[in-house]
């Protein structure tokens, strides 16, 4: 996997340079399987809209390609997780939610019943109006209260 290099130019972008030598400014990496198996199989796109590279296991690259890929996805995937449900304003929609997530309190108003997502083995993904993503990592591990008040939704 050490074919490439990955760095980052002066005003901050990923700049990928193949076996070939030729630098490819502007790179986004994008992964295949976001949530179900984040660490396989992540594309680099190259400012074209083209693939420059697969990398089947993030994991497995030095740390000196790993860390850019990281930062950048970081950034691009920001996905706070909701650590309690502290109130609905109405069990219809929309309805704002006072939340408590792993990056603070928040209020969040859910548009319709599908901004919620089950992804299997107690996970969910709710989208909010301002097309921001929050996460349930697993849906047994909330308290009570905030359990009875989700199940009104799903």
């Amino acid at each position: 996997m050490s074919d490439f290099q990955i760095t980052r130019d002066a005003f901050g972008k990923l700049v990928y340079t193949g076996a070939d030598g030729v630098p490819h400014v502007g790179v986004v990496p994008v992964r295949a399987f976001p949530i179900a198996a984040p660490d396989e199989g992540l594309s680099l796109i190259g400012p074209d809209g083209h693939e420059l590279a697969w990398i089947p296991r993030l994991s497995a690259l030095p740390e000196a390609q790993r860390a850019p890929i990281e930062a950048e996805l970081a950034v691009r995937e920001f996905t706070p997780t909701i650590t309690r449900i502290r109130e609905v304003s109405t069990f219809s929609v929309p309805s704002t939610w006072h939340v408590d997530t792993d990056r603070g309190p928040t209020e969040v108003v859910l548009k319709s019943e599908d901004d919620i997502r089950r992804l299997g083995n107690g996970r969910l993904l709710i989208g909010t109006s301002h097309g921001l993503n929050l996460a349930i990592r697993d849906m047994a591990a909330l308290d009570r209260h905030s359990r009875k008040l989700l199940e009104r939704f799903l």
